[in-house]
């Protein structure tokens, strides 16, 4: 349900609700957030709630700091984890200067932005995301170790797969707060988990990966463990991926997957250094079915894209070099920005590669175009693109050394 200011005011009455987080993210993907009092809601729907943007990292505001939380009614959602007598309700917020226009470095903002130009154009996007975690377990201090909670591998079952109960509870957390799973199970590495999303509207989409990389870090901590989304957390098992999963349409028809490869495949290695903002990013790609070639095929696990096996609504296309290290707000408008220049420049689809790119042989390995292999090479790529300057703002740029 997306909520108007006057039904949160009500909802926060009538359910007991004691505390409101005003959420909103760094330019580099991290949650932030401040608390306030049912009391304060209706001044802080008008006016909004001031905070310092130069003690947020990539902000880059040391003079004229102040900068307001408006909060998107639309947004709300009870945070089932906390306790249901004065409950906790949260909010993602539009960050705006004091004379209310918007803040440059609002990657939400961004993406909204992006969905209602695409949207001009006839163009509606879906995204949905896999996101991969381990679970470590923690030492006497309470402290996160290496030691992962299992040593089961993909797909297995109770014993051997000891995450089953925290999954179980994780995507019963997300049903009640609207975020709907598709799926879940245990990854190829030892503590390794995925859970799968419901495809939703981008700026959703994006706010439910930013709650739930939140959300599963609690609940682990609640049954003893530390969830681990980075990149390579172990150096000789798999690393987690946040894969994008996108579909379009057009006036309301439905496009084929393909038509989104062209751009993506002209774009990515301009955008990878948002989609892999890390160091440790470098250590997955490349390794353990995480992609190294600009290729697409059907259905091969090898490749940057590929079209999975589905029929009608769940028919999309998949894009596997993003890790959780990436701000989603940007991700996914980079990917949108792409898909769009790709249909509106008329870019061909290239001949997809049924190969095994995890071994591919010297020959094909010649002819086929890379991903950046390091950060420094991702930053040096984006800061020659000029359809980077396009699509991102020069204070977010900035921030990211472009």
């Amino acid at each position: 349900m997306k909520y108007t200011a006057d039904e949160v005011l009500k909802y926060v009455s009538e359910e007991d609700v004691k505390f409101i987080r005003l959420a909103f993210c760094d330019v580099y993907g991290k949650q932030r957030n401040v608390a306030i009092m049912p009391g304060e809601l209706p001044r802080v729907f008008t006016h909004g709630i001031a905070f310092d943007a130069s003690a947020v990292p990539g902000f880059d505001m040391d003079v004229r700091s102040d900068l307001f939380l408006r909060p998107d009614p639309s947004t709300l959602k009870e945070l089932p984890w906390r306790p249901q007598h004065g409950r906790v309700a949260h909010m993602f917020c539009d960050i705006v200067h004091p004379d209310g226009t918007p803040f440059a470095a609002d990657s939400r903002a961004l993406l909204r932005r992006t969905v209602e130009t695409a949207a001009e154009r006839g163009l509606e996007f879906r995204f949905g995301t896999e996101m991969e975690f381990y679970l470590f377990k923690l030492d006497e201090r309470g402290e996160p170790t290496k030691e992962p909670f299992d040593s089961a591998g993909y797909m297995d079952v109770a014993p051997e797969d000891r995450g089953e109960n925290v999954r179980r509870d994780i995507c019963l957390t997300m049903e009640r707060m609207g975020i709907l799973p598709e799926s879940s199970h245990h990854e190829s590495g030892p503590g390794q988990n995925e859970i799968d999303f419901r495809h939703a509207d981008p700026v959703t989409a994006a706010d439910n990966a930013v709650i739930f990389r939140s959300m599963v870090r609690t609940i682990a901590y609640q049954n003893g463990l530390w969830a681990d989304f980075s990149p390579r957390p172990l150096a000789d098992r798999d690393g987690n991926g946040m894969h994008v999963n996108l579909s379009a349409a057009r006036d309301g028809q439905a496009l084929p997957p393909q038509a989104l490869i062209p751009g993506l495949m002209e774009h990515i290695r301009d955008i990878t250094l948002f989609l892999n903002p890390g160091k440790e990013s470098y250590d997955r790609l490349g390794r353990d079915k995480a992609p190294r070639y600009i290729s697409w095929s059907e259905a091969n696990r090898s490749q940057l894209l590929r079209v999975p096996a589905a029929e009608g609504e769940y028919r999309r296309l998949e894009l596997r070099s993003p890790d959780s290290l990436a701000n989603p707000y940007l991700a996914f408008a980079l990917v949108i920005q792409s898909c769009v220049d790709g249909l509106d420049s008329g870019m061909t689809l290239p001949e997809p590669i049924n190969a095994n790119l995890q071994r591919p042989d010297a020959e094909l390995a010649a002819r086929l175009h890379r991903l950046p292999t390091t950060l420094q090479e991702a930053a040096a790529c984006a800061k020659r693109s000029r359809f980077i300057r396009s699509c991102i703002p020069e204070q977010i740029l900035r921030a990211y050394g472009v």
